[in-house]
C-alpha cells in the first residue's frame, strides 16, 4: 500500500511564499541596486542611462501586474514557477550582457517575471493561508522582500566585479527558485478571483503613485549616494544590508499599526515618516542621516505596498497602475536632474515632496 504524501503545512506554504518573493523580488527587481556603482564605474554609464534601466524594469513590473490579472492558461502554480526561472535567467543574462539595448530588454522581462512572481504567488499562499485559518503567516510571505534584499545584498558586498555580482545574484534566485518547487504543492488552484473589487478613491490612487515615484528614486540610487560621498563611502557594503533588514518585518508592523489607527492613517503616518528620513539624507549627507534613510525607507516601503492595496479594497489592477507609472517615472526622473546638477539631493527632496503629499491626500480621506 503506498503512503500517502503528507499535506503541507500553514507554515511550510508561508516560507514557500517567502522564497518566491525573496527570489522574485528581493533580488530580481532590488538587487540592481547595489549592483549599480560598480556597474555605472566599469561602463562609464551616465546617471540618466542607469535611472532608464531601472524604469525599464519598472514598466516590465507594470505589463506584468496587468497580464497577471487575466485569465491566462494553466495554473497558478505553473506560473509561478516558470516566471521564477525567467527571472533567475534574466539575471544571469545580465551579467553576460554589455550594451543598453541588451539591459534594456532584460530589464524589462525581469520586471515582467517579478510581477508574475508576487501575483501568483500571493494569490497561493494566502488562499492556502485562509483555508488553513492561518491568515496571520501572510506576513512571512511578505518579508521574503527585505529577507532577498539582506541575503543578496551581503552576496554582492562579497564579490568586486559587477558581472559576477549578476551571476551570483542568478545562482542565489535559482536556489530559492528549486526550494519553491518542492515546498509548493500542486493541486487545484484556479482562477478565482480572492478579493471583490471594489472602489477606490483617486485621491488614494494619487497617492499610491506619488508613493511609487517618491520610495523608487531612494530604493534605486542610496547605495550611489552612499558611494558618492567620500566622507560615508566606507558604508557602501552595509547601506543596502540595512535597507533590507528593516523591510523583513514592516508589513507585519504596519498592518498592526493599520488595526489600531485605521489602514488610511497608518499609510499617510508611513508615508509622511519615509519623507522626513529622503529629505534629512538630502539636505545633510552625513552617516546618520543615510543609515535613517536606510532604516525608515526599508521600514516603510513595504508596509505602504500591503497597505494601499487593502485600502482599495481589491482594485489590484489599477492601484498596481498608478504605483508603476510612479516608479517608471522616479528613476528616470532622478538620473536626467543628476546628469544636469551633478548632485541627486534635488532628487531627493522631490522624492520627499512626493511622499509627503501622499500621506496628505490619504490622511485627508481618513
Amino acid at each position: 500500500m503506498t503512503k500517502a504524501t503528507p499535506l503541507p503545512t500553514p507554515r511550510m506554504i508561508a516560507c514557500a511564499g517567502l522564497l518566491a518573493t525573496a527570489a522574485g523580488i528581493g533580488i530580481g527587481r532590488f538587487v540592481y541596486t547595489p549592483i549599480l556603482p560598480p556597474m555605472v564605474e566599469a561602463l562609464h554609464l551616465s546617471k540618466s542611462e542607469a535611472g532608464l534601466i531601472a524604469s525599464a524594469n519598472f514598466l516590465g513590473y507594470l505589463a506584468g501586474a496587468l497580464l497577471a490579472s487575466l485569465p491566462l492558461p494553466g495554473s497558478r502554480r505553473a506560473w509561478l514557477l516558470a516566471a521564477l526561472a525567467v527571472n533567475a535567467a534574466a539575471l544571469a543574462a545580465m551579467g553576460l550582457a554589455g550594451t543598453m539595448p541588451a539591459f534594456l530588454a532584460l530589464r524589462l522581462i525581469a520586471g515582467i517575471a517579478s510581477a508574475f512572481v508576487l501575483v501568483f504567488g500571493s494569490a497561493l499562499v494566502l488562499d492556502h493561508l485562509a483555508s488553513a485559518g492561518r491568515s496571520g503567516l501572510s506576513a512571512v510571505h511578505f518579508a521574503g522582500v527585505g529577507t532577498g534584499i539582506a541575503v543578496s545584498a551581503v552576496l554582492v558586498a562579497m564579490l568586486g566585479d559587477w558581472r559576477a555580482m549578476w551571476l551570483a545574484s542568478a545562482a542565489l534566485a535559482a536556489a530559492a527558485g528549486v526550494a519553491v518547487v518542492l515546498m509548493m504543492p500542486a493541486g487545484s488552484h484556479g482562477w478565482r478571483r480572492a478579493v471583490a473589487e471594489g472602489k477606490a478613491p483617486l485621491s488614494l490612487i494619487l497617492a499610491y503613485g506619488l508613493f511609487g515615484f517618491g520610495y523608487i528614486i531612494t530604493a534605486t540610487f542610496i547605495v550611489a549616494q552612499v558611494r558618492g560621498a567620500p566622507a560615508i563611502a566606507p558604508l557602501e557594503p552595509y547601506i543596502w544590508i540595512l535597507f533590507g533588514l528593516s523591510a523583513a518585518p514592516s508589513v507585519a508592523l504596519w498592518t498592526r499599526l493599520a488595526a489600531r489607527w485605521g489602514i488610511l492613517t497608518a499609510f499617510g503616518i508611513a508615508a509622511l515618516i519615509e519623507a522626513t528620513a529622503i529629505a534629512a539624507s538630502a539636505l545633510w549627507t552625513s552617516s546618520a542621516t543615510v543609515l535613517l534613510a536606510a532604516v525608515f525607507v526599508g521600514g516603510t516601503f513595504m508596509g505602504l505596498t500591503a497597505l494601499g492595496l487593502i485600502a482599495a479594497r481589491g482594485r489590484i489592477a489599477l492601484m498596481t497602475a498608478s504605483f508603476s507609472a510612479g516608479q517608471i517615472l522616479g528613476p528616470a526622473f532622478a538620473g536626467y536632474v543628476f546628469d544636469a546638477t551633478g548632485s541627486l539631493s534635488l532628487p531627493l527632496l522631490g522624492a520627499a515632496a512626493a511622499l509627503v503629499a501622499a500621506g496628505a491626500l490619504t490622511l485627508s480621506r481618513r
